[in-house]
């Protein structure tokens, strides 16, 4: 494809008026002030008419757990351990892995729609979100998550030799659109052996560990009480979690120390905004990370504690939310928040080659919609996509040089059927529960 005449937000984010963007072989091949010569631009295809469009980076949701949207809807007004533990839990176990499938294809569809080509993925029947992934021509970096209660060596349970046939099976399946990485829970669902034990085996292989951390204060109160003040993450450290490429999500309560602690190791923190607001679990110290150095990238959560996969409504929350609340109105600028929700998510997933408009870079790419009421005047299009653009601006989505999303259309998804599955699949888990 060809994108001819489009405005687009460039690597640094800034905006380059009347550009020609030609993409080939699943990477951005052409970037200039004008159209490519001859046979070149004949080379390219399609030539989709870029007047009246912007094009960005797609988004990367860094923290999801897409079989939820079974749960959309299901469990509300719950603070996390009464949501989880009286709600969550007891529908999950009720879940079959066609559930799964069939959820996490919804998923795909939702993202898709609102520009999101690839998320970080923590749940169960990996098979089964592997195929939906695949089928959808989004990418993922996708943990099987377990419970680990028991103080046991990790090759003793299920999910060891499980997750080494996932990685055998499928890390970097799909021509890479596809990556397997390691999960613990948290620190309150989990043991100090087994984690350390996890943790060996992630750098053994050269992996990505995600993980999450200091969601809620009593979390993160008593697991300074369990472990001699220790934070999550100071206690992740110091058993080696936090030696291997981490992606922590929430980290809603966490510390000053905690900050210099991730800078140290390179930990992402996947600010997940709605999800923590909507269940009553405070907001992440952002501004302060940042100020750190920390490595800030954005996620949705799961259904059951966001109600949609829509990136633009997070990423207007993140920007939004820390002026109200530090009294600061300086504070995460429309830069550095879409910056979370892009190159900073792809970076977390390991996938150094995106989140770029850039030449060389993979195409992942989205094309808004600019010619709405709520993009006049367009001062500075890049403040107007974050306060006053919506995920329904998105009229493409590219995911390495594939068109997932296109005015509607859903080129590897039976939109229709996933709905009616998850429907279907919803009412009979609930009667069961």
């Amino acid at each position: 494809m060809l994108f001819a005449d489009i405005d687009i937000l460039d690597e640094n984010l800034d905006l380059q008026t009347h550009r020609w963007v030609g993409v080939r072989d699943g990477h951005i091949a052409y970037l200039g002030k004008q159209a490519p010569a001859g046979a070149e631009a004949e080379a390219y295809g399609e030539v989709y008419d870029g007047r009246g469009k912007l094009l960005v980076p797609a988004f990367y949701n860094a923290h999801a757990h897409a079989p939820m949207t079974l749960l959309r809807g299901y469990a509300e007004n719950l603070p996390l351990q009464a949501w989880l533990n009286d709600m969550v839990w007891p529908f999950e176990a009720k879940m079959t892995p066609e559930d799964n499938y069939w959820a996490t294809l919804l998923a795909c569809a939702e993202m898709a729609r609102y520009g999101v080509v690839s998320f970080s993925d923590m749940y169960y029947a990996t098979d089964e979100r592997v195929r939906a992934v695949v089928e959808s021509g989004l990418k993922a970096n996708i943990c099987e998550s377990e419970l680990y209660f028991e103080p046991k060596p990790f090759a003793d349970y299920a999910s060891c030799a499980a997750v080494e046939e996932y990685v055998r099976k499928y890390h970097g399946a799909a021509d890479g659109r596809i990556l397997i990485d390691y999960n613990i829970h948290a620190e309150y669902t989990s043991n100090p052996q087994t984690c350390k034990d996890i943790a060996a085996v992630v750098k053994e292989k050269g992996l990505r560990m995600h993980l999450h951390a200091s969601e809620t204060k009593s979390e993160h109160e008593e697991c300074k009480q369990r472990h001699d003040g220790l934070t999550p993450l100071q206690y992740f450290a110091s058993i080696g979690v936090l030696d291997v490429p981490t992606t922590a999500a929430h980290c809603t309560w966490c510390e000053p120390a905690d900050f210099d602690l991730m800078v140290e190791k390179g930990v992402f923190a996947a600010a997940n905004p709605a999800s923590n607001m909507k269940l009553g679990s405070g907001y992440a110290p952002i501004p302060a990370m940042l100020e750190a150095g920390v490595n800030v990238c954005l996620g949705t959560d799961g259904m059951a504690s966001n109600n949609n996969h829509d990136m633009m409504q997070d990423l207007y929350l993140l920007a939004l939310l820390y002026k109200g609340s530090t009294g600061d109105p300086s504070v995460v600028t429309p830069k550095q928040a879409l910056a979370a929700a892009t190159r900073m998510g792809a970076l977390s997933q390991g996938r150094e080659d995106c989140g770029l408009v850039r030449a060389g870079m993979k195409a992942d790419l989205a094309v808004l919609d600019v010619t709405g009421p709520s993009w006049a005047p367009r001062t500075n299009p890049l403040v107007n996509m974050v306060y006053a653009g919506h995920g329904s601006d998105v009229v493409l989505t590219m995911s390495d040089g594939a068109v997932v999303y296109r005015d509607g259309a859903y080129p590897g998804i039976d939109v229709e059927r996933a709905k009616a599955e998850v429907e279907t699949r919803t009412k009979r888990i609930i009667s069961e529960v």
